[in-house]
């Protein structure tokens, strides 16, 4: 065996192995996510395997659900507010931290990652505290305050890490062509920070929608989608739960697909 043949059949033999532990790891992800969905469809409301035939009574049930469309309509509220909120927040702080020189910057851009780290129940109970010192009472909206407060470390990290990539002649030169703070950044900043915004946003958004330990420490009386669904597991995982899971998944494809079509880049003569 010649030499170029060993290299071939090593190089084969890794690239084999890569692609099998790739296809491993895909289906340890994505398998019980085609499960999810398969008992979904499932007629009987015993989760065992073979199905025993196909139906949508469970997603019939789920649409006359009030309590469960009502926790899906305030998890879609908190999530969307809290994205609101962190995105007002986060991107002027990566500004700054880009732009200007303060006393404490280093000090702040650590400590803006904090809530990052720290356990969701630390945040929560941190969070609790102040709002009932602070006379608050708890509800949806104090949810998304804690939400974004544990969130905004997501958007000034991402929407900092690609201000240190654009390069610097490009606003240099903007100024030159007479163009003002504001035009520059609508006309240069803007368009090459939009992929880190729209790709933080999607990140806070499904991140606050899935969030159980703040919410369960500043939610009052209504309940989010994972709240509603921690209650109901008491009584087990019901094809109705599953169906929930069907649409999410759904509409978390679509929530991809229109990321990517947003970010875009545009072509040249365009």
């Amino acid at each position: 065996m010649t030499m170029q043949t060993r290299r071939r059949a090593s190089r084969f033999a890794a690239d084999t192995a890569f692609a099998t532990f790739i296809a491993l790891l895909m289906g340890f992800l994505y398998i019980p996510i085609w499960v999810l969905i398969a008992f979904s469809f499932n007629d009987s409301s015993s989760l065992s395997w073979p199905l025993s035939g196909f139906t949508l009574d469970w997603y019939a049930k789920f649409a006359g659900n009030e309590p469960l469309l009502r926790a899906i309509r305030n998890s879609f509220y908190v999530a969307t507010g809290s994205t609101v909120l962190t995105l007002l927040i986060g991107v002027p702080a990566a500004l700054a931290l880009h732009r200007f020189d303060f006393p404490g910057k280093t000090a702040f851009r650590r400590l803006i990652l904090l809530p990052i780290t720290l356990p969701g129940i630390v945040t929560g109970i941190s969070m609790l505290n102040m709002f009932k010192l602070a006379g608050f009472p708890l509800s949806l909206e104090t949810v998304i305050i804690g939400h974004a407060t544990a969130l905004v470390g997501v958007v000034v990290t991402q929407v900092y890490a690609r201000l240190q990539r654009l390069p610097a002649s490009l606003q240099e030169a903007a100024f030159d062509l007479g163009a003002g703070p504001w035009r520059s950044f609508v006309d240069i900043t803007l368009p090459n920070i939009r992929s880190a915004i729209v790709g933080a946003g999607l990140l806070s958004f499904v991140l606050s929608f899935d969030e159980i330990p703040v919410t369960f420490f500043l939610t009052g009386r209504e309940n989010t989608l994972p709240m509603y669904i921690y209650s109901t597991m008491r009584r087990g995982i019901t094809p109705e739960i599953n169906a929930v899971g069907t649409i999410i998944v759904l509409l978390s494809l679509g929530l991809i697909i229109l990321s990517v079509l947003m970010t875009k880049r545009q072509g040249p003569g365009r």
